[in-house]
């Protein structure tokens, strides 16, 4: 079965709208690295509508000698929208019927990973459906005060275990989690 990671730059106050005018000051070769490897593990990318039309609006114009250029223009991509009539960028696919049934199926596919980046919504959603397996949160030691949150109101309780974390030189603290396992009421 696939593997669904999200992997998402917040900062402490748990702000992830527009990272790109707020990551980059803490961008490290360490970070990179590993942002990098967290791509490589994935052949498929999982987005949401927002997310979608920002990384196509800038990302098909970029060369092939950037990395990112080449996998994010290369990779299939599944584009989760009910408000999308098409999707046009190079590799990509609508999900617009029953997400979480074509996510799910999605996953039985054969294949590596499947990586998702933004998509707040599509993240928290796949949370309450289980079908997220992991959540890495790169934690910038930075507070925004305003701005999208990864989690703000609704959504379902979720209990997460943390089975990974490392501090780069930048302060950046990536922490991984995984959904915790359901205990029986027996």
């Amino acid at each position: 079965m696939r593997k669904i990671v999200a992997t998402e730059s917040v900062s402490l106050d748990g702000v992830m709208e527009s990272p790109e005018e707020w990551a980059p000051a803490y961008s490290t070769q360490d970070l990179d690295e590993a942002n990098a490897a967290g791509m490589a593990s994935s052949d498929a990318l999982l987005l949401g509508r927002v997310t979608y039309e920002d990384l196509a609006a800038f990302w098909p114009t970029q060369p092939d000698d950037n990395p990112i250029a080449k996998f994010i223009n290369n990779v299939p991509k599944y584009v989760v929208s009910t408000s999308l009539g098409d999707v046009e960028w190079t590799n990509s696919t609508l999900i617009a019927g029953n997400v979480e049934e074509e996510i799910a199926e999605l996953k039985q596919q054969e294949g590596e990973g499947i990586g998702i980046v933004g998509s707040r919504t599509l993240v928290r959603s796949l949370l309450d459906y289980g079908l997220l397996d992991e959540l890495v949160l790169n934690v910038h030691p930075l507070v925004l005060g305003d701005g999208k949150r990864l989690f703000e109101g609704g959504g379902e309780r979720t209990a997460l275990n943390l089975v990974d974390s490392k501090t780069f030189d930048s302060d950046v603290v990536s922490l991984t989690y995984e959904p915790a396992e359901e205990e029986d009421d027996e």
